[in-house]
């Protein structure tokens, strides 16, 4: 096992969901922990998120739902991915709020509500233009009356309307004002069948930090939680968020070698001239992506380095330059304080800060901060 660790900072997530509260105004807040709060740690993430005031929890998987619930989370939680698989009789006795999609999933969740003789709470998903999850607008109609008939029996109770957004990180985009006007009409086919709503939810982090009148009754921010905003703040302060994951390691090796080198596999990097190599204990197993050889940067006593050649499977270099203070056993910030933040890595390597942050967590054993 590498000297790689993971600390979350909770006092972060429960600020950031102050600040997000603020923001959403009037409509409460749904704090999205999936995928293992993105890499930050389900139930340590989801506490600390409750401390921040978040009315709601949302997860894709059912199975996370019911792990809250197991940790002790009395609150109302919201979970969406799943197909007629989904294990509706156990949510339902869990006191967990439902998506429905289709009418083969209403189907699945009716006939477990009618056995448990207790009515399932859903939250119909629209697909108003995402071309992912949700009925369209043209099979939403049946859908309805499927869902009014099952609440009209007792089985259900349509307590929520939801779709998502394409482009919300993209402020001003065209499809934004679009699905929000989708969204509208299919509030509308509701309400025609009298049928009255607790929460119409649709705004992520990036609607959540820029378009109030997309608030609705509940916003569902994600990456936001963890302080890292999808968007760029006009005030260059992040919004106020703080980052909440730092990902360190340690120098196990400090060593001198003359000009031409070569570093690692393939000799990607050779040296142009004598100098110091230090090697990290963290590699691709660990999260370390192995794109970032050449172009990611570590932070060692308050510099900053570049990965020299290849990263490899446990274990990566950098040059620490000819006259180097750098010992064996000294802290390497991957990410954090000080150092390089998520989104360095993410604009170093090619890909988003969510990747980032949901690869060196995974499902890690993380520290408090």
């Amino acid at each position: 096992m590498s000297a790689l660790e993971i600390t979350i900072d909770h006092a972060a997530i429960t600020h950031n969901v102050g600040i997000l509260r603020e923001m959403a105004g009037d409509a409460d807040v749904m704090a999205v922990v999936k995928a293992d709060a993105y890499g930050h740690g389900l139930v340590g993430a989801a506490a600390a998120a409750r401390a921040g005031g978040a009315a709601w929890l949302g997860v894709a998987q059912p199975g996370e739902a019911l792990a809250l619930r197991a940790a002790g989370d009395t609150g109302r939680i919201f979970t969406w991915l799943y197909g007629t698989e989904v294990p509706a009789r156990a949510l339902i006795a869990a006191d967990v709020d439902l998506s429905v999609s289709s009418l083969a999933v209403l189907e699945v969740v009716v006939a477990a509500a009618r056995d448990l003789t207790r009515p399932a709470r859903i939250h119909v998903c629209v697909d108003t233009g995402l071309g992912r999850e949700g009925v369209t607008l043209h099979d939403l109609p049946a859908l309805v009356d499927a869902a009014a008939e099952a609440q009209a029996a007792g089985h259900v109770r349509m307590v929520g309307m939801w779709s998502h957004l394409a482009w919300a990180d993209q402020p001003g985009h065209e499809t934004i004002d679009l699905q929000a006007e989708n969204f509208r009409a299919a509030l509308v086919a509701v309400a025609e069948r009298d049928i009255e709503l607790e929460v119409r939810h649709l705004a992520n982090s990036a609607c959540t930090l820029t378009r109030p009148d997309l608030h609705f009754d509940l916003v569902r921010p994600g990456i936001a939680l963890y302080g890292l905003p999808p968007i760029a703040d006009p005030a260059g302060e992040d919004f106020g968020l703080r980052a909440a994951m730092a990902v360190r390691s340690r120098v196990v090796l400090v060593k001198d070698v003359s000009a031409g080198q070569g570093v690692s596999y393939g000799h990607e990097y050779v040296t142009p001239y004598a100098t110091t190599l230090g090697l990290i204990s963290a590699g691709y197993a660990d999260g370390v992506f192995r794109a970032a050889g050449g172009r990611a940067e570590v932070e060692i006593r308050g510099r900053r380095y570049t990965i020299a050649g290849r990263v490899c499977m446990d274990q990566f270099v950098v040059d620490l330059g000819p006259a180097t203070e750098v010992s064996e056993g000294d802290v390497a910030t991957l990410i954090g304080p000080g150092g390089p933040s998520a989104t360095d890595w993410a604009d170093a390597i090619g890909t988003i800060d969510y990747e980032v942050v949901c690869r060196f967590g995974g499902l890690r054993p993380k520290e408090d901060a």
